[in-house]
């Protein structure tokens, strides 16, 4: 009796030790996308669950979000097929071209882009609409990853080679804030820095910067009335539940009405229209209200060790001596792993509110289809990594 039950204790243990060995021999990282496809599926549903109040009031449809939603994942899948044909090389040789089409970008939605609440982020192609700031972020972690491949001594030699690619950041910086989209801003800066950190830079430079850019942050805030309430209101969001502290304390109710196990998939309170922006960029309040805390850990679990197997792709290439890639996976995987920090500190109280979608999870057009992209991007990174790596193995043994 005991020997079986050692058996059958043992027999999963190899299944899944055969099954690690034969995912490092496979062509691309399985574990990578199987963890995609799921948080996919898993954010389908709850943008499903939480848009169907407002989806109902306003188009009297209850899955015109969700219909929405599952149009752009399929845009976003075409894209990635599309990335996934073409070689990591292009991306570095066509980096210029790139930080043009982004920069040109920002210029056109400030020029006959369309206002919504308040902000100028949209640029309209008929029934659709692109968040010009998406496409841009993407194309200056591409050019800064070519350029500290270009320029890799220089950066951690001088400080003129470190201050070039900020002075890039900052024209970026200045577009983005006249929409205004601070949040954007910050995730750039963050990416930037720790890739600098990653390339090489020197302490003292990377200090100055971190301190600097904290300042100039703290100074858009202090300068700003709506963003030094929402600072407020995030310290003290009990003082004023009715105004400026109204989104974040409907979120925290919804986080509280969760509990250990949530109410159950469909039974949110808050997405009944209290909670503004529940399918999007507070679609973690709903996803911690019916399915509480083991909920909200496991999906944070998902997507950090996405993150994770992210940055491992940029160390195996660095390690193959693949600079190009290796810092484009790093870029590629920091971005997410701090645009998904920070939207969960903004729906948990611990940051102020920031308008930054939940990768892969929230419903949102733009943000989706260029996060996808970035997946793709990734997976080709890892796949002409691995095969680098057999190409030097069948080569020695040849020889």
């Amino acid at each position: 009796m005991k020997q079986l039950a050692l058996s059958i204790w043992q027999n999963p243990l190899d299944s899944l030790a055969q099954w690690w060995h034969a995912e490092d021999a496979s062509p691309y990282d399985k574990l990578f996308l199987m963890l995609l496809m799921v948080i996919l599926c898993f954010g389908l549903v709850m943008v499903t669950s939480a848009s169907v109040p407002v989806a109902s009031r306003l188009y009297d449809n209850e899955l015109h979000f969700t219909i929405r939603h599952i149009i752009y994942i399929g845009i976003g899948l075409g894209a990635s097929i599309v990335v996934l044909s073409v070689p990591v090389q292009w991306w570095h040789n066509s980096n210029m071209l790139l930080l043009i089409a982004g920069l040109a970008l920002l210029v056109a939605v400030l020029l006959i882009g369309k206002n919504v609440n308040g902000s100028t982020r949209w640029l309209s192609l008929g029934p659709i609409g692109i968040q010009a700031a998406e496409p841009a972020k993407l194309f200056f972690f591409v050019y800064l990853s070519s350029y500290l491949v270009r320029r890799h001594e220089e950066v951690r030699e001088n400080f003129k080679g470190f201050f070039k690619p900020l002075v890039v950041l900052i024209v970026f910086a200045g577009l983005l804030l006249m929409q205004p989209d601070l949040g954007t801003v910050i995730v750039m800066f963050a990416t930037t820095v720790a890739l600098l950190f990653l390339a090489g830079a020197r302490i003292w430079q990377f200090i100055l910067l971190m301190m600097t850019g904290l300042l100039l942050i703290a100074a858009l805030i202090f300068y700003s009335e709506y963003r030094w309430k929402r600072v407020t209101a995030f310290l003290d969001p009990w003082a004023d539940p009715f105004g400026s502290g109204y989104q974040l304390t409907q979120s925290l109710m919804a986080f509280g009405r969760g509990s250990w196990f949530g109410q159950g998939l469909g039974n949110s309170i808050l997405k009944l229209e209290y909670l503004p922006e529940a399918h999007t960029d507070f679609i973690l309040s709903v996803i911690a209200e019916e399915t509480g805390f083991v909920g909200v850990t496991i999906l944070v679990a998902l997507l950090f060790t996405l993150v994770y197997r992210a940055l491992r792709m940029g160390q195996r290439a660095l390690a193959k001596n693949m600079s190009f890639h290796g810092f484009l996976a790093y870029a590629l995987a920091i971005w997410i792993g701090f645009q998904s920090a920070v939207n969960i500190g903004v729906a948990t109280g611990a940051l102020p509110t920031k308008g930054l979608t939940l990768p892969f999870v929230s419903s949102g057009g733009s943000s989706l289809i260029v996060m996808l992209t970035a997946a793709a991007l990734l997976l080709r990174i890892d796949f002409e990594t691995r095969l680098k790596g057999r190409q030097a193995v069948s080569g020695g043994r040849h020889d």
